[in-house]
This record gives structure tokens, C-alpha cells and sequence, in this order.
């Protein structure tokens, strides 16, 4: 779904092993604090103009609005900057992403991990908001 991209920030558990392309970080306009509330993931395709927010549901929970929230503001130097972001929760299988789905909120995506060529997004019908793939 994200053609020719490049890994801009990956979490660990383990501080030393975490992974920030500074030099994309700041050419994005992206805070690079890492004291804030970062994703697990954080992909970005200059081709596309595009930038995803991936989140682990089996760490932090699916994005939910309270979560989206949080990350429109994280992004908000990106967008004024025209990419366009999306924001994934990533599921390891549908019986897991079966228990979040209530939670999971609208204006973003699903990817799970045993059917790694499919996206569900969770999109309002007529709004236009920006967010679709």
C-alpha cells in the first residue's frame, strides 16, 4: 500500500534500540522529541507524498479517537507541509482485531498481519476528509 517508503521512526522497549531518520524527521517538519507520545511506526513515501502513522494494537491499542487526537497534533507539521497521513492500527490476526473493532475510529485504517495485501479503512461516507489511500 506504500510504495518506495522509508522508516522514519520505530519503537522498541528497549530506548537503545529505537530508530529515528532525523534528517527525514526535520525535513517533514516533525517534532523530534522523543519524550511525546510516539507510534510504534512511522513510514514515509516522498513518490506518494504520503506519511503513516502505524500503531501495534497488541502494544498500545487501535487508534481510537482519543488516540487520533494525539496524532493529528504529532502530525500537524507534515500536513500544513501538503503530505498526505494516514493512520494505521496493524492486528496480528482478525480474531484480535475482532476484539478492538468497536474501538477503532473513523478517518483511519486496519492492516493485519496474516493478510498483509488487504487494508480496511474505517471512512464516514460523504465526508471529506483527507484521509483515504
Amino acid at each position: 500500500f506504500l510504495h518506495d517508503s522509508w522508516v522514519v521512526y520505530l519503537d522498541s522497549d528497549n530506548p537503545k534500540k529505537r530508530y529515528q531518520n532525523r534528517r527525514v524527521m526535520m525535513k517533514l517538519n516533525f517534532p523530534i522529541n522523543i519524550a511525546l507520545s510516539l507510534p510504534d511506526v512511522i513510514l514515509f513515501s516522498e513518490r506518494e507524498a504520503h506519511l503513516v502513522v502505524v500503531e501495534a494494537v497488541t502494544t498500545t491499542g487501535p487508534v481510537n479517537p482519543i488516540r487520533l487526537e494525539q496524532l493529528q497534533k504529532l502530525t500537524k507539521g507534515p500536513r500544513k507541509l501538503g503530505y498526505k497521513v494516514s493512520y494505521i492500527s496493524a492486528f496480528p490476526s482478525r480474531a484480535i482485531f475482532r476484539k478492538f473493532v468497536e474501538d477503532i475510529v473513523w478517518r483511519s485504517s486496519v492492516w493485519i498481519e496474516k493478510e498483509p495485501n488487504n487494508i480496511v479503512h474505517f471512512e464516514s461516507i460523504g465526508e471529506d476528509n483527507g484521509q483515504t489511500f
